[in-house]
């Protein structure tokens, strides 16, 4: 259902440097970009992450209560991702682990301040 999310950003080529390195690990290139954005994606039929300067051209923030969950293969690929995240520059905003319901992940914020997951089931 969900064709790409957008993550607010306001440094184009930091922000593209940190999420070619993170998503490439999940298999995911490049597949579009301009002046203000740039798209990923780990295949035609995938949903993309996109980073993006604001159209309004006001600075961008977090968003509170906003949070982007990428799915990994697995706890021993959780906790690969959250540690290259960190290794990438992101913050560590909960340590890879068991939540409530079965449901494992590890919570980081990239270097703009959004946050993000990497999590599996079971």
């Amino acid at each position: 259902m969900i064709g790409y999310v957008t993550i607010g950003t306001n440094n184009i080529e930091k922000s593209g440097e940190f999420y070619d390195q993170l998503l490439k690990e999940l298999g995911a290139v490049r597949v579009m970009e301009a002046d203000r954005f740039v798209a990923w994606s780990a295949g035609e039929d995938k949903p993309m992450v996109v980073i993006i300067k604001p159209f309004d051209e006001n600075p961008a923030t977090v968003g509170n209560g906003m949070m982007i969950a990428l799915a990994a293969n697995g706890t021993e690929e959780v906790n690969a991702l959250h540690a290259k995240a960190l290794e990438l520059g992101a913050k560590d905003e909960g340590a890879p682990g068991m939540r409530d319901g079965g449901f494992y992940c590890a919570y980081f914020r990239d270097p703009d301040g959004n946050k993000l997951n990497f999590f599996c089931h079971g």
